[in-house]
């Protein structure tokens, strides 16, 4: 639940509706007891046309400065497509972000310096999609 507000809140941010797909249900965010394993947050951004190189390199070192600025994060890599697939639909940063546990992401999504991040990027994502997974 909480990733999905954070991608309705990019979603939002960024201007572009995405609708559910017919006779789907919302998934239920797993609690950190559904798993003893490492939690994995990706992030996919497809940066606007109007968003300058400068801009990007400043969203890029905003995002990796998350790991310094909230315990929770564990890990956090990131890089860009390079994938000769031609399956991007545009995305073209992944960004992966670590926790502990599901308790670790849903302190690192309320806090300011997440959300100053997400007030950062927002007038330059197209669009954006959010995956969280426990680690099998």
């Amino acid at each position: 639940m909480i990733t999905t507000i954070l991608l309705a809140s990019l979603i939002a941010i960024a201007g572009v509706a995405i609708p559910a797909p017919v006779g789907s249900a919302p998934a239920a965010a797993p609690t950190s007891s559904a798993s003893a394993a490492p939690l994995r947050h990706v992030v996919l951004f497809d940066f606007r046309d109007t968003a300058t190189p400068a801009d990007i390199a400043r969203i890029e070192a905003a995002f990796a400065a998350l790991r310094s600025s909230i315990r929770e994060v564990k890990g956090l890599e990131w890089g860009t497509n390079v994938s000769p697939e031609n399956l991007a639909n545009g995305f073209t940063h992944c960004f992966i972000v670590t926790f502990d546990d599901a308790a670790g992401r849903d302190i690192y999504l309320p806090h300011p310096a997440h959300q100053a991040f997400v007030t950062l990027a927002g007038p330059y994502i197209e669009k954006a999609l959010v995956v969280d997974f426990f680690v099998r």
